[in-house]
């Protein structure tokens, strides 16, 4: 099911960029007058779009094989639940009250912002796979969020175009800016360590054995 909705939403949403409209939920009007390869760059120069392919990619492997394991995978799946976890965190605090969508813009963002993050988290609370976060795993997890905001930062600085108004150096100015940045990796670095801790409390308790039955 979460597989579904993150697809129709990313299909609907490059329909929608190859259409002549921007990326929703960004709040960005200037995506109108760009040209189709602009607007795809942009597109997928979303935090928000990266975390949902990230989500999208994983449920599609632990449907195929629910037992999947490795180092490699063991950081895609944290990645895509820190990415998936901040994206409905600060769209839900900081971007939703700066923007009003409507129509198609307003169902992708709902399917991005609004379902998966939760789907994504009560997914992996309910059915894991578990003992796949240790303390290498959370080190990896973090070149992700560290290349995109790089990025990001050279890209704005070229392009003077920035995918979020808390991440716009024109505007916001260097200083203002990576505060923002920092903050939101003090949070990424506070969820990391909770998902490993509740990994591991969910783990032990699955490998404790059953209490022997009453003898009559």
């Amino acid at each position: 099911m979460l597989a579904v909705v993150i697809a129709a939403a990313l299909v609907t949403q490059l329909v929608l960029v190859f259409s002549g409209g921007s990326a929703a939920g960004a709040g960005d009007t200037t995506g109108d007058q760009a040209g189709a390869v602009t607007r795809l760059v942009r597109m997928l120069s979303y935090f928000t779009i990266q975390s949902n392919i990230l989500v999208l990619a994983c449920a599609v492997s632990l449907a195929l094989r629910p037992g999947r394991d490795g180092s490699g995978w063991r950081v895609l799946r944290l990645d895509a639940l820190l990415g998936i976890t901040i994206t409905g965190l600060v769209f839900a605090i900081v971007l939703a009250p700066q923007i009003h969508l409507e129509g198609v813009s307003l169902w992708i963002t709902v399917g991005l912002h609004y379902v998966a993050p939760p789907m994504t988290l009560v997914g992996w609370l309910l059915f894991g796979p578990r003992g796949r976060i240790d303390g290498v795993t959370v080190g990896w997890a973090f070149v992700w969020p560290a290349l995109w905001i790089a990025y990001t930062l050279v890209h704005g600085a070229v392009t003077d175009w920035y995918p979020y108004p808390f991440l716009d150096v024109h505007a916001r100015g260097y200083g203002l800016a990576l505060r923002n940045i920092v903050g939101v990796l003090v949070v990424a670095g506070v969820l990391a360590w909770l998902f490993a801790w509740i990994d591991r409390r969910l783990g032990r308790r699955l490998k404790r054995p059953l209490p022997l039955p009453d003898r009559f």
